[in-house]
């Protein structure tokens, strides 16, 4: 993988991560279309390049996030709380995770899906909209919190995509788009963090003098994209919901499955 390639996907990541699309699948997507070898620093790049989105809702946040850490310790609860399920099943199925990385047909599938659950959920919050509840996403009940971490593992999936699991898990709850947002962007930190320290110290001698720059590289790019990203969506949601990203998903999910049911190649090359 080249400079450029290596940018270019820490681009998708960026815009990607925080909006329901699946920043995995695009990554897996746009790999293949460059034609990117699929090696494992490859695979280990797509996740730690994250850690740049990361850094993005940390500084978007950062009064929210410094106010409710001087609060007292729930924060950590809850946020700690939420984040063991991706954890455990994140371990538990990593080899299979794996496995899955270079099998665009497998995001094809969760794209096309995930879209339909999301219509489904953006019609039915609009017909609950005045009921949803408002709330401080750093503030809700662990119990809710534990709950939407439940709902993020079905990102472990390529094409599900982590913020549009924990976000349909919360709206499920009864919480309004912009909590279950607000909350998905702040479940990411530890969650995202956790599996890049993981592939860090995974990847031995993979991560020399070659590789260092394309990673620093990567993780600015996602860093800059992920907080025009994060602006951008939240005034969109307010105003428009989940509608179009849901349509976004079924369009490019039925793209995927079409080219790839044809027999036609769309994969990241061995």
């Amino acid at each position: 993988m080249e400079m450029w390639q290596a940018l270019i996907l820490a681009i998708i990541e960026g815009l990607t991560e925080y909006l329901p699309v699946s920043s995995t699948g695009h990554i897996i997507l746009g790999s293949a279309l460059m034609g990117i070898e699929s090696d494992p620093f490859v695979k280990d790049y797509t996740v730690i390049v994250q850690f740049g989105a990361i850094l993005s809702v940390l500084v978007v946040y950062r009064d929210r996030i410094l106010k409710a850490m001087k609060s007292g310790p729930k924060v950590y609860v809850l946020l700690l709380a939420s984040f063991v399920p991706a954890a455990f099943f994140g371990l538990l199925l990593g080899k299979k995770i794996d496995s899955w990385l270079g099998d665009v047909s497998v995001v094809g599938w969760s794209l096309l899906i995930g879209g339909i659950v999301l219509l489904f959920l953006d019609r039915l919050n609009n017909r609950f909209e005045n009921t949803s509840l408002e709330r401080d996403g750093l503030k809700l009940p662990v119990k809710t919190g534990v709950l939407i971490g439940f709902a993020q593992c079905l990102a472990l999936v390529p094409g599900v995509s982590r913020s549009g699991a924990s976000i349909a898990g919360a709206m499920a709850l009864g919480l309004t788009r912009k909590t279950a947002a607000e909350f998905s962007f702040f479940l990411a930190v530890p969650t995202l963090t956790a599996a890049t320290g993981y592939k860090l110290l995974k990847m031995g001698d993979s991560l020399n003098l070659e590789t260092l720059p394309v990673i620093v590289v990567g993780n600015i790019a996602s860093f800059i994209v992920g907080i025009i990203a994060i602006k951008s969506f939240i005034g969109f949601l307010e105003r428009r919901g989940f509608f179009w990203f849901g349509v976004y998903r079924i369009v490019l999910g039925l793209l995927i499955l079409g080219i790839t049911l044809s027999g036609h190649t769309l994969k990241m090359v061995d």
